[in-house]
């Protein structure tokens, strides 16, 4: 039988016949060959930590050495009985790989909380909402937990928020999922050829990434924060990832100095950090970047949100202007960042407050950046869409075409997009009535799966609020949360392809 084969992103027939229960075996060796070369590179991460545990003597060197001799031993295994003779990846390949490699990032990620003293089911939802940039956490009294133990939780953050960028510039617009192939020669330049040069994009975002990451860790170190705490919220500010070293959050500090850096990395965490690269190699020419309509408009709805809020906080309080926009502007950012930081319990500013929070739960940034959610471009083509049915019955005869980022926008995009939305709005609801018949109470089962889907972090109400945690949740409730997670992250569809029978037949 013949097979397909892919290169230059274009799909070419190779005309040799192969057994087919061999082929099939062989179809899964590139898959667990790039599996041993991802929990590869995860060994030589969690060596970071482990370090910092010797060095500080917290009394965790243990944990991270049991977890980096399971990851380095079980990768070496795999890289040497499983790589192919020929390297070459279908897309199915790719769908699975794509899925695999979170999981496996949250297996292996949990064992250090796992040898710290979690039970297993705590120590995989707090990896997964790590590498998923969530921001959900199990942990209270952060205070008294090694350092090591907290710089793991920053650095799976960290490192879920440059993987998914790539993820998202790179595999998803070439699986065509969630209308992001509009994106991949309008953003990342990368035409037709996304796999070939996926290592070239990856080297200049992740150098952009890394920079930023220690411009935000200087200025936080500056402002009044240790170097040690700097270090950890750099690495959870721009991944719009929101762990913190302190239970209160980003509460724990006063200077508004602090706080306005982080508003400030959480909005360029949440703008594509393909045009940040761009605007480097046009001389630092921001052109670029506000030339893209969904900057543009994702700023405008933040300075919009900022404004009503604040002035809505600032006559119903007994906040000053300056303090009430700074609350207002940190914590919405925060939201729709999907970041999860706290700086106080908005929740208790009333009525009006929690009802815009959250709605704000389902707006996420721009594509291609750190953060999760629905997207601003999503929202915007929506809205071009009902604009264009509008227009078509007050003139049916007419022809329109409608336009984004002076492309026109064809029926795949638009099927994609549309399937998306759908799938994102049923999977929170499903979630919502599965967590309610594990024991938990409807708000915190909507806005648990909101949040959860959308990779928010903290909830609303007194069990998964800005004030409150996720430990006390059944065990069955986290494990669902956590697959919530996964599926919002990999943008819903990536992890749905694999439930078709379709998927797995010859």
């Amino acid at each position: 039988m013949s097979r397909f084969a892919y290169f230059s992103g274009q799909p070419t027939l190779s005309l040799h016949y192969v057994n087919t229960k061999a082929l099939q075996t062989m179809s899964y060796k590139p898959v667990l060959y790039v599996l041993g070369l991802f929990l590869l590179q995860d060994s030589v991460v969690l060596c970071f930590p482990y370090f910092t545990a010797l060095y500080l003597d917290d009394g965790s060197a243990g944990y991270f050495s049991y977890s980096l001799i399971v990851t380095f031993s079980l990768s070496l295994l795999v890289i040497f009985t499983c790589r192919p003779d020929k390297f070459e990846l279908l897309p199915r390949q790719i769908f699975l790989m794509t899925n695999l490699c979170w999981l496996i990032a949250a297996a292996f990620g949990a064992l250090p909380f796992f040898f710290h003293g979690l039970s297993y089911t705590d120590a995989f939802f707090e990896a997964m909402s790590g590498i998923t940039t969530t921001g959900s956490t199990i942990y209270s009294n952060l205070s008294d937990k090694p350092a090591s133990i907290l710089l793991w939780r920053s650095i799976l953050q960290w490192a879920g928020g440059i993987g998914f960028i790539v993820l998202a510039v790179g595999i998803l617009p070439f699986l065509k999922v969630g209308g992001m192939r509009l994106f991949q020669s309008e953003s990342s330049d990368w035409s037709d050829k996304a796999l070939p040069r996926s290592g070239c994009i990856a080297r200049r975002v992740t150098a952009v990434y890394f920079g930023m990451s220690v411009i935000c860790m200087l200025i936080y170190w500056l402002a009044g924060m240790s170097l040690f705490e700097a270090v950890n919220h750099a690495m959870t500010t721009l991944s719009t990832g929101g762990f913190s070293t302190s239970d209160s959050s980003m509460g724990h500090f006063t200077n508004p100095l602090i706080h306005w850096n982080g508003t400030i990395f959480m909005l360029l965490g949440s703008l594509p950090f393909v045009l940040f690269v761009r605007v480097m190699r046009d001389n630092y020419h921001c052109g670029a970047l506000f030339q893209d309509s969904q900057v543009r408009h994702f700023l405008l709805f933040m300075f919009i949100v900022w404004m009503i809020l604040g002035f809505w906080l600032w006559m119903h309080s007994e906040y000053g202007w300056f303090e009430a926009l700074t609350l207002v502007a940190f914590n919405t950012t925060s939201v729709v960042s999907t970041t999860g930081f706290a700086l106080t319990d908005y929740s208790l500013w009333g009525p009006f407050a929690s009802a815009v929070f959250f709605h704000l739960l389902f707006v996420g940034g721009c594509s291609g950046s750190t953060a999760g959610g629905i997207k601003i471009f999503r929202f915007e083509i929506g809205a071009g869409l009902l604009s264009l049915h509008l227009r078509k019955l007050t003139h049916p005869r007419a022809c329109f075409v409608q336009m984004y980022n002076r492309q026109e926008i064809n029926h795949e995009i638009l099927r994609s997009l549309i399937a998306f939305c759908f799938f994102f709005a049923l999977l929170i609801a499903m979630l919502t009535l599965a967590l309610t018949l594990t024991g938990v109470d409807m708000m915190t089962s909507m806005t648990g799966a909101a949040t959860a889907v959308a990779n928010v972090g903290p909830g609303l109400g007194e069990i998964i609020g800005p004030a409150g945690n996720f430990e006390p949740l059944p065990d069955t409730a986290k494990w669902l949360l956590s697959l919530g997670m996964l599926m919002g992250r990999l943008e819903v569809i990536t992890v749905l392809v694999l439930f078709t029978p379709g998927f797995w037949r010859k």
